[in-house]
């Protein structure tokens, strides 16, 4: 019959010491077979329970001395010994316990740290940095007030409505690209072991079940156009303007192009022997190769800008770097607020009765060609690099027609100035 240790008091259990032999030393202290306590070298204490599981022995620490009192360690030893009569494992049910913990701990990502991480991985794909900011900013705009703070795994169907729902009908383009981000970040979630299961942000057979589908309930919106006939009395009020936006403002009339082809335009994709204008792929929103020819007044306008060492840029900012598009917009609202206070009419588009902005310059120019010119449409959209509509025309029109745009370009750019129109171009009069 195995020897039953005596059962120590918490004094005499305080005043047990090291035996000063070498190593680890223990003593029994009773009151549950096989629990121990342990001195090191050192002077540390802790609790140790001897026992056997199955057909092997082993140890289990049960904690430290004197933060775990000797009554706390009788009560843990006892519990192990009754698990163990139960035929479980202390052993292997902490493992289990650890790895379960460490794989919550994987994927108890919120749904803010799942977006700063997506971003981290997946923005340097976009190459436009407008693109990029736009991601970040829809984000934070709608998405993480909501989601931010819930763990990635616990977002359902639901929550992603109480983002989409009160923007779904007045702002449906930007609710429907929200969701498809959304959704990439869910499905980056998935791949990455944070969550498992369907994407609640998935639209067909999902959300296309609960929302109207954006074709239905968008508006169609349009950025606030420069009118026909305040063209030239606008250029006037531009070229007065001191600095680079003036140049790009006119730049962007000229050529019909967007703001974030303006303020990335190179010197190198300028031949003025040629008078073309050749924008990379890269740098267009259609990821095509854009040819622009230019016109007598841009190459004379780009006679006038000036050009700085260490830039390649042809309209830089005062600091270096692209100019911002907020610099362009700022610069297009002054104008209007100067014509505004001196003739009291300022520059509105009488559509919408909003301010024109420099991306509107493209609908003027769009304006022009169909209510003023003879000129085919699609040579216009050509000219704007936009895909054009008819599949069957597109196949037939391989190229981009540059030789027959280049009468266009110089027939807008003649308006503009307000020189004598040539035979494509029929008299404007009125308002539009």
């Amino acid at each position: 019959m195995p020897k039953i240790a005596k059962e120590l008091s918490a004094l005499e259990v305080k005043r047990l010491q090291h035996s000063r032999k070498k190593g680890n030393c223990t003593y029994a202290v009773g009151g549950v077979a096989g629990l121990m306590i342990q001195f090191t070298p050192s002077g540390a204490k802790s609790w140790l329970l001897r026992t056997t599981v199955g057909m092997k022995r082993r140890e289990f620490g049960l904690g430290g001395y004197p933060e775990i009192g000797l009554a706390t360690a009788r009560n843990r030893a006892r519990e192990l010994k009754e698990k163990i009569r139960d035929g479980i494992d202390p052993l292997q049910e902490r493992k289990e316990k650890q790895a379960a913990l460490i794989t919550a701990q994987r994927r108890g990502l919120v749904f803010s740290e799942a977006v700063d991480q997506y971003l981290s991985a997946k923005l340097d794909q976009y190459k436009n940095p407008k693109h990029r900011q736009q991601w970040r900013n829809t984000l934070r705009t709608y998405a993480i007030p909501e989601l931010g703070s819930m763990l990635v795994h616990d977002i359902q169907v639901q929550d992603i409505l109480r983002v989409l729902q009160p923007i779904w009908i007045e702002k449906t383009e930007t609710a429907s690209r929200l969701r498809g981000r959304i959704e990439s970040i869910l499905s980056w979630a998935t791949v990455s072991g944070h969550r498992s299961g369907d994407n609640p942000a998935r639209w067909a057979g999902n959300l296309k079940e609960l929302l109207p589908a954006p074709s239905k309930v968008a508006k169609e919106t349009h950025h606030p156009a420069l009118q026909i006939n305040d063209v030239q009395r606008w250029l006037a009020a531009v070229r007065k303007m001191k600095g680079m936006g003036g140049f790009a403002l006119e730049f962007a009339l000229l050529t019909a192009t967007r703001s974030q082809e303006i303020r990335g335009a190179k010197w190198s994709e300028i031949d003025l022997e040629k008078a073309l204008w050749v924008i990379p792929a890269q740098r267009m929103k259609k990821e095509r190769e854009h040819r622009i020819p230019l016109s007598s007044g841009a190459v004379e306008l780009l006679g006038k800008v000036p050009r700085f060492e260490g830039t390649d840029l042809i309209f830089p900012a005062p600091r270096g770097g692209m100019l911002s598009d907020m610099t362009l917009s700022a610069a297009m609202k002054r104008i209007h607020e100067a014509d505004l206070k001196e003739t009291g009419i300022g520059f509105i588009d009488h559509v919408s009765a909003r301010t024109a902005v420099p991306h509107g310059l493209r609908s003027t120019f769009r304006d022009w060609i169909a209510e003023s010119t003879s000129f085919p449409s699609d040579m216009a959209e050509v000219a704007l690099a936009h895909k054009v509509p008819n599949a069957v025309e597109a196949a037939y029109r391989r190229g981009d027609m540059v030789d027959r745009r280049r009468t266009m370009m110089q027939a807008w750019s003649d308006f503009t100035n307000g020189l004598e129109a040539n035979d494509n171009v029929l008299e404007f009069k009125g308002n539009v």
